[in-house]
């Protein structure tokens, strides 16, 4: 202790396990500013993936459908995942195999850049697909 304090330093004990216990003379302030900086650096150098929403419909027409897969894929392009719903109302539930072929056919329209990440499924009164773009 009195080797650290004439330094200026702090003594700073790094297992306490040990029965030596094993203790560091440093600049303790220097340490946590030197940690979070590698901490920042980190976190920077992270890719956060988002997964975005594309609500369809049975009675959807091409250019719609065009115009939302133009948005899939600049989503998929920044690297994000695009889940897309598609609503049945009413009398639609009971068309749902034509629900699943309207969000097939969406995917056709990404398959360029996107992979099935969950594959069409029937929930509830939503089809449910969510695509992740390729590596």
């Amino acid at each position: 202790m009195d080797i650290a304090s004439n330094a200026g330093l702090d003594l700073v004990l790094m297992s306490s396990s040990s029965t030596p216990y094993v203790c560091k003379i440093m600049d303790y302030g220097k340490y946590k500013f030197d940690a979070i900086k590698k901490e920042k650096e980190l976190k920077k150098n992270q890719k956060v993936s988002n997964l975005k929403e594309i609500q369809l419909s049975l009675t959807i027409d091409t250019h719609d459908m065009e115009v939302k897969a133009k948005h899939g894929l600049r989503f998929l392009k920044d690297g994000d995942k695009v889940k897309v719903v598609l609503r049945m109302k009413g009398r639609q539930q009971a068309y749902a195999k034509n629900a699943i072929e309207v969000v097939k056919s969406f995917y056709n329209m990404l398959a360029s850049v996107g992979t099935y990440d969950k594959e069409p499924e029937v929930v509830g009164r939503n089809v449910i697909m969510i695509i992740s773009p390729k590596k």
